[in-house]
């Protein structure tokens, strides 16, 4: 496939996420079109008003949008962020019952006015939340996704490249597995540059320990519940992230990011979203099978796999 010309976004929920998502991508030209969907209206058009008075500013990207599910009318890309948000102490699999309950009921009708669009699924528990959307849509998995731990992946890279004294971009590393609790970096491919995460080391910032990385990777998983606890949401960084997403299909990159897709015998994982490094393109969101563990990963990569599992069979 190739670029999608005249491209059109369409953000589902107006709450902060959803917000934050539709600003990134105006800020960021991800796409020529930007639709914000809500069925909260008043709510819906202040926060379309307030994105189109700065759009002066922001290229040539515009903005729609309100209550009318017509809005979503030709969208290339849906980007699902509708749901109840995540409270302080409050786990992303607790959200699951009241979550699953808006997504059952929302993802006909946006199937049924955007036919031909690529999905991607941000609200949480988002792995979950893909498996019972793609059972009740039928969508082929490279079509419906969750954003999985692409954020995550940018924390980790973040704390590494701090801890290692370099830029962000300059670390290659993966949080793989659901987006939450069970989550696990891929220590195994992990390099600094071309080196190996545990060689790294320059003047000022000696060799990092297997106990610094544990610590790293707890902080990662942990992150969005210091966020949420200090300021009620975590939304800046999902929107940039989202936005991110969006352009690799847009754009048809070709991107290898760690989204969340139905895995179909993957490790021997099968029925269950988790996040892998895959390939994200015009086309949606292949996993890349080639993709190894070490045998530690992979046992923590299926006991992540069972987790949820387990959650979907009470939710169906």
């Amino acid at each position: 496939m190739s670029v999608i010309e005249n491209s059109k976004l369409t953000v589902v929920g107006a709450g902060s996420v959803g917000s934050s998502t539709a600003y990134a991508a105006l800020i960021r030209g991800s796409a020529r079109h930007v639709a914000l969907y809500d069925i909260a209206t008043e709510r819906a058009e202040a926060e379309v008003l307030d994105l189109a008075h700065g759009t002066q500013f922001t290229g040539s990207s515009d903005i729609i949008g309100g209550s009318d599910i017509s809005v979503v009318e030709g969208s290339h890309v849906v980007v699902i962020t509708a749901g109840a948000k995540q409270n302080p102490g409050q786990t992303r699999i607790e959200l699951a019952g009241v979550n699953a309950n808006i997504m059952k009921t929302m993802m006909p009708q946006l199937l049924e006015v955007a036919p031909d669009a690529i999905y991607v699924i941000v609200t949480n528990p988002c792995d979950v939340l893909t498996v019972l959307a793609q059972e009740a849509t039928g969508l082929p998995p490279e079509r419906l996704f969750a954003s999985g731990t692409v954020l995550d992946t940018s924390r980790l890279r973040w704390l590494l490249g701090r801890r290692a004294g370099v830029s962000t971009s300059s670390v290659h590393a993966y949080i793989v597995g659901e987006h939450g609790d069970t989550e696990f970096p891929l220590w195994s491919r992990a390099t600094i540059g071309t080196v190996p995460i545990l060689d790294w080391q320059t003047e000022g910032h000696p060799p990092m320990t297997v106990e610094e990385l544990d610590e790293i990777a707890v902080d990662v998983r942990d992150a969005a519940y210091k966020v949420i606890q200090g300021k009620g949401a975590t939304n800046y960084a999902i929107g940039l992230s989202s936005a991110r997403i969006v352009e690799a299909i847009l754009g048809d990159e070709h991107a290898v990011m760690p989204v969340s897709p139905v895995l179909d015998d993957f490790h021997g994982v099968s029925g269950v979203a988790l996040s892998v490094p895959s390939i994200v393109s015009a086309s949606g969101a292949v996993p890349i099978r080639e993709t190894t563990f070490d045998e530690h990963e992979l046992a923590l990569f299926h006991r992540s796999a069972d987790a949820l599992r387990s959650v979907a069979v009470e939710l169906r």
